[in-house]
């Protein structure tokens, strides 16, 4: 029992900009809560109080994996309040999307980050009790 909580995903970026205000537009109140240079490449941590993304500048590297058809993250899934809310905010910013259905959620919506990372956004249903 040991483990506390789910802190930090890093994430390789082709523009660390780009995946910051990608991020930003989807999670307004994330900050950056500390960035720097470490061997020449720019870094950050972009989130809340609760959890970041490590996002690290590598605009020379590709993306190799492709969801669902290679072993590794199929995708991360982040919890939202209120997914119709969502929705139209990714229609306002022009941003694709889909969405599935489950029996204990309201709301699945599925989205790339600029770097081709597969975004799931959950809106569990009231009576889900682990929400």
């Amino acid at each position: 029992m040991n483990f506390t909580r789910f802190e930090h995903i890093n994430l390789a970026c082709k523009d660390i900009d780009a995946t910051k205000k990608f991020y930003q537009t989807l999670f307004p109140d994330w900050y950056v809560r500390v960035e720097g240079v470490f061997d020449g490449s720019r870094w950050m941590h972009f989130g809340n109080d609760q959890f970041y993304l490590a996002l690290n500048d590598y605009p020379e590297l590709k993306h190799v994996h492709t969801a669902y058809e290679n072993i590794g993250i199929n995708h991360v899934g982040f919890t939202i309040k209120d997914g119709e809310a969502m929705k139209k905010l990714l229609e306002t910013e022009g941003i694709e999307y889909y969405t599935m259905t489950a029996p204990e959620t309201k709301h699945r919506i599925y989205v790339n980050d600029p770097d081709g990372n597969e975004i799931e956004l959950v809106e569990y249903n009231s009576e889900y009790a682990l929400r």
